[in-house]
Order: C-alpha cells, then structure tokens, then sequence
C-alpha cells in the first residue's frame, strides 16, 4: 500500500517554495507542475556562464517522496541531456539524491548522502555544478564518460564538446517558447538574495520559514553559487 503524504512533508514544501520564490536563487527558476500538487516540481536550469552549458535552458521534473524531507527527491531532465551522470531517461545520479543508508559497496560516504538538513537548493546548485564538473568514477551514463574523460585529456577529441553545444542550442529554442531570457553573463546569472526580515512574535510563520531553511553549509552560497573561472577552460583538473 503506497504511504500516505505526512503533513509534515506538505509543510516543508510549502515553506521552501513561498521562501524560494519571495527569494530568487542564481542559476534556475521553478513552479509547481500542477497547482494542486505540491510533491513535483518544474524546475528550469541555466547554463553556468563561461562553461560548455553557457546560455542553456535545461528543463526537468522534480519528485518529492511523501515523507520528504527525510528522503530525497528525484529529479529527471525533460531537455536532451548527454552527461556522465544523468541517464539516457534523464534521471539525474548524485549522491545527494541517494537515500541516508550505509551502504559500504557504493563507495558513497553517508555524509555524501541526502540528510534532512539538505533542501531544493543545495540540491539543484549540486546539479549545476556537477554539469561542468561530472564525477566519472561511478557514472550513469559511461558512454558520455568516457567521452568526457577524452575530452578533458586532449583538446582533439571535440566530439563531447560537439555534442553539449548542440543541445544548448536545441534547449534555447525551449526558452524562447516559455518567454524566458537566459543569463549569460555573471552578473545577469546572480541573483542577490532579499535580506531576511527580523520575525515577530505575532508572524511565527516567518520565523518558522527562515529557521527551517536555515543551512550552514550553505554559506559560500550567500551572494551566487557560480563563480566564473576564467582560466578554466574545460579541459584543467577537476
């Protein structure tokens, strides 16, 4: 018999989209797929500027188990997506999308795991930083890692780049039917985030709503979660 949502979990989903959108974050923009469903998400990512996926506009679905946040959502990309770490379907695969479980034989630490204290944004910002940095040593998709590893070891083998950039094109023609401007510099990318406001003993769903969010690691995320390299161009270290 399938769970039941908690009440708990539609709570957590209503705070953390109210405080999403009264706040913008850098880097994707979301909604809700059906108004009267609050367990799946739209969520559109922008390209990071300066990277392969610059000027991309990559749409996905995000799912929401009954009993988040005590288990991770599941995300899939709507948008053709060639990638070491996203599935021929889409699906996304990442250890912060991994159930909290000990499992020694993933090579996963469960620190490295979904936990309660991660939200939407810590993990759509893991996703944009995993598109221009893949993990190639337990990939989803080992056709596109292995590609990329060519890649990044000899600027001869464009047939990966090749192939990024032709999806981006493609997801460009998406942004122009949904009406949006996909940001290609940093400072168009950035979103600075509304200062938080001092909560009143007579408006405890503020208080509740920043506390509740509140991360810690969260920090180096407080002004923009993607800072161009500019020397990197694609092919240095991970």
């Amino acid at each position: 018999m399938a769970q039941s949502p908690t009440s708990s979990a539609v709570r957590a989903l209503q705070l953390e989209l109210k405080k999403m959108k009264n706040e913008p974050v850098e880097g994707f923009r979301i909604s809700l797929a059906d108004d009267d469903n609050i367990f799946e998400w739209e969520v559109a990512i922008f390209g990071p500027p300066g990277t392969l996926y610059e000027g991309g506009y990559f749409k996905a679905i995000m799912k929401f188990p009954n009993d988040y946040p005590y288990n991770p959502p599941s995300v899939r990309f709507l948008t053709k997506m060639w990638h070491p770490n996203i599935y021929e379907n889409g699906e996304v695969c990442i250890s912060i999308l991994h159930p909290p479980i000990d499992d020694p034989q993933s090579g996963e630490l469960p620190s490295e795991r979904w936990n309660p204290t991660q939200n939407v944004r810590t993990v759509l910002l893991s996703i944009i930083s995993l598109l221009n940095e893949p993990n190639t040593f337990s990939p989803a998709n080992v056709d596109a890692s292995v590609m990329y590893r060519r890649w990044r070891e000899s600027k001869d083998q464009e047939e990966y780049e090749t192939i990024i950039r032709k999806q981006v094109a493609e997801s460009k023609k998406d942004a122009v039917k949904d009406g949006v401007t996909v940001p290609t510099t940093v400072n168009e990318y950035c979103i600075m985030a509304k200062p938080r406001q001092m909560a009143t003993s007579g408006n405890m769903d503020d208080f509740y709503d920043d506390d509740y969010m509140e991360d810690d690691d969260d920090d180096d995320y407080d002004n923009c979660a993607y800072e161009e390299d500019e020397d990197d161009s694609g092919h240095g270290d991970s």
